[in-house]
Parts: structure tokens; sequence; C-alpha cells
């Protein structure tokens, strides 16, 4: 950075290097001595940094700050719905076993239990193994992408109404069949929840696991 400089004598004018700041010597011209001034100092003003926004404006600008995403908790109603449901359900399936006796209700009866609990297990099992990291479906989106794998779900149970019975008369037997139709029903919730797998397996889980309680409820093997 250049400094300058007035020589008192001859009034002349000239620039020097800023490393000469400060210290004297002879006028080019004049031959009088002259001190060289401090160079000056150069102001920096530090603005404050602008507030984050969340919401985009009219200029194209993105949001800076975080979207926060809050947590709506189950209401009571809701709970006391699915509550409610559940025991609706069980004591259908212990009076269709006093209707026609144990393990005796008819097949469509069968079928029309196994797609009845599938849709709330579904609505249900999101509610509890969703990640929560992810922006939640909701609506209509949520009421479709659960129509779809309860749809699975519950044709998964019609294919084990075919098994032959002799491939599922010992428990042992489903080491070998059980991871098929885990797997299926987990990747049903992995592809229409975005769900992790551990928690996919966890969600085809509760669906099996009820299903199977009011199966034993009407007198049939729970699997």
């Amino acid at each position: 950075m250049a400094i300058q400089v007035v020589c008192a004598g001859c009034n002349a004018r000239f620039s020097v290097s800023d490393q000469f700041a400060g210290r004297s010597g002879p006028c080019p011209k004049c031959k009088k001595p002259i001190t060289i001034p401090a160079a000056p100092v150069k102001s920096v003003t530090i603005h404050e940094p602008e507030a984050p926004v969340t919401k985009s404006s009219g200029s194209g600008r993105a949001p800076t700050a975080p979207i926060a995403s809050t947590e709506k908790p189950l209401s009571r109603l809701k709970v006391a719905g699915v509550a409610a449901g559940a025991v609706v359900a069980m004591l259908a399936a212990l009076l269709a076993r006093l209707a026609w006796g144990p393990g005796l209700a008819p097949v469509w009866l069968q079928a029309l239990a196994a797609a009845g609990l599938a849709l709330p297990c579904v609505l249900v099992g999101y509610g509890i193994a969703r990640e929560r990291d992810l922006e939640p479906y909701r609506d209509r989106s949520l009421l479709l992408r659960s129509l779809i794998c309860a749809t699975v779900y519950a044709l998964l149970w019609g294919v084990r109404g075919f098994l032959p019975a002799e491939m599922i008369t010992e428990m042992w037997q489903w080491l070998y069949i059980a991871p098929l139709f885990f797997g299926a029903g987990a990747l049903a919730a992995l592809a229409t929840l975005d769900l992790e797998w551990a928690a996919a397996v966890a969600h085809y889980s509760l669906y099996v696991i009820f299903t199977a309680l009011v199966r034993w409820l009407a007198g049939f093997p729970p699997i």
C-alpha cells in the first residue's frame, strides 16, 4: 500500500511504500528532510449475520434455518379407539368360536378378518415404528400407502391358507417358511412406508401377532 507524501519545502508530491512509514529522509527534489507519515489504518466494519429464515421469499433464496419438526402425540381418543377396536376383534373371534365351534369358522369369515385387521395394524404400526427423522406421511398419502401395505399383509395370510397341512403341522417347519413371509411383509412396509429394515420387520410382526391371537381365540392354530 503506497503512502502519499507532500514535501513542506517544495510542495512536491510523491508516493512511497508503506514499509518506509515513520522514517525520515531527504526530499528527492529539494533535499530537505521530510518524515514519512504512518500508513493510514483502514477501518473494517463487521456486520451482524442475517437472521436465519424458515420460509422461501420472493427473491428465490432458500431457507437458511432448519425446519422445525413437531411431534404430535396420539390423542387419548385415538388410543381409546385403537384399544376398543382390538377388544371388539377379540370378542368377535370368541363369538365365532361359540357360533361355529373351535376352528370351524367359514373361510370367508377368516378372509374378512385378515383383511379387516390389516389396515388398523398398519396404521398403528406406522405410528410406532416410523423413522422419526423423516417427515411423516399424512392424510391421503398415508391412507393410500397403508392400504397397499395392508393388502400385501392380508394376501400373505391368504397364501398361508393354501400351504399343505403337512408343511406347517410341526413348529420346526416354520423355521424355514416364516422367513419368506416376514421378508415379503417387511419389503411391503419398506416400499410403502419408508421404514428401516428392522422397523419394517417389527411392523409386519405386529400384524402377525395380533392376527395369531385372534385365530387362537377363534379356536384355530395361531399360525
